[in-house]
This record gives C-alpha cells, structure tokens and sequence, in this order.
C-alpha cells in the first residue's frame, strides 16, 4: 500500500473505515483478493512473489496494512518481504499491542504497519519509535513515517471526511472515487525523498500511473458496529483502466 486512509469509529455505526491504494511494479505477479485456504479465515489479495499480502481481514475482525517507506537510499533487495508481516499479524492470536511490541522490524526496509485486533488499533513503524494506539478519529499513512503530511495524504483524509457526510448507501462508491484521483501535488508542497523532481511529482497523487509502476487495485473496507463487514478491491491495469472488481460482504465471527 502507498496511502491508506482510516475512520476509526467516526459515527456510533461505524466501527472502522479503510481506504487503501496499493502502488506496486506492474510486473510483480499477485492474486487478487479472495479468502484463503487454512484455519485463519483470511481474506486477501496475495503476492505471488512472496506469499505475503499488502492488506487483509479475518472474520473474526483482525485486520492488517501497510504503506512502504519511500528512502531509496536505505532501500535493500535483498530484505525480506513486508507482506510477511501483514499475514503474520492476521495469523496471530495476539492483541494489536502484544504483536507490535514483539516486532523486530530491522530486517526490513522501511514501513508503517496498522493493526487492529477488532477492539484497538495500532501502528508500528521501523523508522520511528514505540507503538502507537490510534484514538477515534481520522489517520493517513502514505509513504513516510507515521502520519507525515504528505500532501496526497491531507487530501485523501479531507475527501475521507466529506464522503462520511453523505448518504451510507453511496459510501463505498465515494471511496472508490476519492482513490481514484490523479491530481498531482504542486512543486513547492512535494516531498524529498532522495528522487529526481519528475519522479516525486509523477508519485504525488492518491492513484499513481508511471511506465512501469502504479496503482494496482483500490480497496475500501467497512467494519459497521452492528458486525456487518463490506470488502471492495477495484484492480488496475497499466493503462490506469479499472478491471473487474471483488465485492465481499460477511458478517463477523465470534472469537
């Protein structure tokens, strides 16, 4: 994932919002979201590369997603895959501050990684120090260290903020959308990140489309009080041409 958006119990109905990009190389094989086979109840997409995953949910409620930090710099092919911990999270029978606080994230290249164990949710970054429990509210995570002011970032939580004001049957659709956004960032707002400026304004937007990497699929989640749970993952094409879209909806299990 390069930005993911979240509402973290913004109305009595709701119990957590997820709105997610996830920017990859278009030659990186994956499959797209499906419930996979094992005791875990995970729904997913898959690295195919890896075997990880970028963003899933269990029935039971334990949700995990990360954004990757952009340092080209620091950046390691030879670290091990980020989606590991995504699935080790959903995999887990720990709380989300009992599973952060056991990671060990210098092996990695750098990320931010959100957690929730269907009560609290949590952050985690190998670039920033300690856990952090994330209060009701509004949080954006793209590619700097938690809650870095990227200007895609500010703009996904204002259009996070204003589709939670409209009608819930339009929610999902509104999210989709606000995904959907090209506009890039201008000159004087764009970060610095150790990339040529072209690159940086070309990486600004909320949906991202370069030559050979972009925006894959969006997926927005709807955890709703009454246990009702919506998933909806519209992949991309390299042509930025949206494909055929998953649509999930199940209720919570009882742990």
């Amino acid at each position: 994932m390069c930005i993911l958006l979240l509402a973290h119990r913004p109305r009595p109905d709701l119990t957590l919002v997820l709105a997610a990009n996830r920017d990859e190389f278009y030659d990186r094989p994956s499959a797209p979201s499906a419930w996979w086979e094992g005791p875990h109840g995970i729904l997913a997409g898959k690295d195919l590369r890896q075997g990880g995953t970028w963003l899933g949910i269990t029935r039971r409620w334990r949700l995990a997603g990360l954004t990757n930090i952009r340092e080209p710099s620091r950046h390691d092919p030879a670290a091990p895959s980020r989606g590991r911990l995504v699935k080790a999270f959903l995999e887990s029978g720990l709380d989300a501050g009992a599973f952060l606080r056991s990671l060990d994230g210098t092996p990695y290249n750098g990320f931010n990684l959100v957690v929730f164990d269907g009560d609290r949710l949590a952050a985690f970054s190998n670039r920033a120090p300690g856990t952090r429990f994330l209060k009701p509210g509004f949080h954006g995570f793209g590619n700097g260290v938690l809650h870095s002011p990227w200007p895609k970032v500010r703009r996904g939580l204002e259009a996070l903020e204003k589709a939670l004001e409209g009608k819930d049957g339009d929610l999902e659709e509104s999210l989709l959308a606000l995904l959907a956004d090209r506009t890039p960032a201008a000159d004087g707002e764009l970060p610095r990140t150790g990339l040529p400026l072209e690159a940086e304004r070309a990486l600004s937007p909320i949906f991202t489309r370069t030559e050979v990497y972009g925006t894959r699929a969006s997926t927005v989640v709807v955890l709703r009080a009454d246990g009702r749970v919506t998933w909806v993952e519209r992949p991309y094409d390299p042509q930025g041409r949206a494909g055929r879209e998953v649509r999930v909806s199940f209720r919570r299990e009882a742990p």
